[in-house]
């Protein structure tokens, strides 16, 4: 039978095809919330990474023209919102196993795409703010004659602390399998 069939001279899906198409879609959706995850935390680390690393190429144009030594702590500090990409990856391949599963259902499918959004949302902003902590302490040290790293060090795992939160309570809501 064809997915649409006439009824009384109107157009209307097989009930067959409908739960097919609806089955599709909610996969679809699952895995769309999969990459999801991974491309918002990419997304906020590159945005981290890019304000910090601006702030820290002004401070090393600072110090070159003042004769100095570049700094290479700036590179701590630019380089830390990479993390939350990591931790996006690592739950992507977590639900990606799910994904796989032949028996998904819908409920799971959906969780799935929550916990996309979520993990993407979570790193996301752990990233971005990381980043502008980033910055701001660079531009803090460069001023301050490179007093004050161990404190910035601290701020910016603070906020490490909410990428690893995310990670760590998403993993545990993605569905087992069978």
């Amino acid at each position: 039978m064809s997915a649409l069939m006439t009824m009384n001279g109107l157009w209307a899906m097989d009930p067959g095809q409908i739960l097919a198409s609806a089955d599709t879609i909610w996969r679809f959706l699952g895995q769309m919330g999969d990459v999801m995850a991974l491309g918002m935390a990419a997304l906020g680390s590159a945005v981290g990474i890019g304000m910090a690393g601006q702030a820290a190429a002004g401070a090393w144009a600072k110090e070159a023209k003042a004769g100095k030594t570049l700094s290479f702590t700036y590179i701590i500090l630019l380089g830390m919102p990479i993390s939350q990409t990591l931790y996006a990856f690592i739950v992507m391949n977590s639900m990606g196993k799910v994904l796989r599963d032949p028996s998904l259902n819908v409920e799971s499918a959906g969780l799935l795409m929550g916990i996309g959004i979520a993990t993407g949302i979570g790193e996301m902003l752990s990233a971005w703010m990381q980043g502008m902590i980033g910055a701001a302490g660079i531009r803090g040290l460069s001023e301050g004659d490179g007093k004050g790293l161990a404190f910035l060090i601290i701020a910016m795992g603070v906020v490490e602390t909410v990428g690893i939160f995310t990670m760590v309570f998403m993993l545990g809501m993605i569905p087992s399998t069978n």
